[in-house]
């Protein structure tokens, strides 16, 4: 079995919708297209056809390509079960656990609400790739705009438990902004320090930051360390609930 080749379309000012591509058996799809005209000029430009779509929440700035791209295409669009009536032209309606076949792979569907309340991502296990939407970005997580910081806390640490290995494709460039704020939290972490240092290089390049992998951002990221005790030291929380030092990071982001 061939790997799944995987190619990030930069679209609208900072968002990243990703083509998945099975050399075995020609599948193809897109995740989050927020618009239409960038996915087919690179569809033509790499000679591939799109089969699917995959959804991973119902914004505007990951669905708003979905009708253009089916009827072009005539493709298969994947969402959230939770949140059909909000995904633009969903034929297949998943759930959390749930295993589907995309090409010779296999993906697993995670149930992550907290940035919306069907917020869904998938996983690749045996290419090592996650696709997570707005749940989690490289040093960050999405805001809360439908939960609440349990929901995304117990969220992220599904993230938390697969392999570092995994690589972390998140649908915004958002690294440099968030990293400063990371480094308001943990400023002695060397981690966060040396990867802030590179994040610059990539950026000053015009390259971007994503993906990451999981074990990067468990190393790094302030919205997956709140049990931490450098985390809690900086927001005078030592020993507190898990959960609520998460909310006070969240908290803080918001108003950095």
């Amino acid at each position: 079995m061939a790997a799944l080749q995987i190619e990030q379309v930069p679209v609208l000012s900072d968002n990243y919708v990703y083509l998945i591509y099975d050399p075995d058996t020609k599948a193809c799809a897109c995740v989050d297209p927020a618009e239409s005209a960038p996915v087919k000029r690179r569809l033509d430009e790499l000679g591939w056809r799109l089969t699917h779509i995959f959804n991973t929440h119902h914004h505007n700035d990951h669905i708003g390509g979905n009708l253009p791209l089916k009827q072009a295409y005539e493709c298969e669009i994947i969402g959230c079960a939770n949140d059909a009536a909000r995904i633009s032209g969903i034929d297949v309606q998943v759930s959390e656990g749930d295993r589907f076949n995309f090409g010779s792979s296999t993906c697993k569907v995670f149930e992550v609400p907290g940035h919306t309340s069907g917020h869904i991502a998938f996983w690749f296990e045996e290419d090592q790739a996650l696709f997570c939407g707005d749940t989690l970005f490289a040093l960050g997580c999405g805001r809360l705009f439908e939960g609440t910081p349990s929901q995304m806390w117990d969220s992220l640490s599904k993230f938390k438990a697969l392999p570092n290995e995994t690589r972390v494709y998140c649908a915004h460039e958002y690294t440099q902004a968030n990293a400063e704020f990371a480094l308001t939290i943990e400023p002695d972490n060397q981690a966060l320090v040396s990867r802030m240092a590179e994040i610059k290089e990539l950026r000053a390049q015009g390259k971007p930051t994503v993906p990451s992998t999981i074990g990067l951002e468990k190393a790094t990221n302030p919205f997956l360390r709140p049990e931490e005790t450098g985390v809690q030291k900086t927001l005078n929380m030592v020993g507190e609930d898990t959960v609520a030092v998460f909310a006070e990071v969240r908290h803080r982001k918001d108003n950095f």
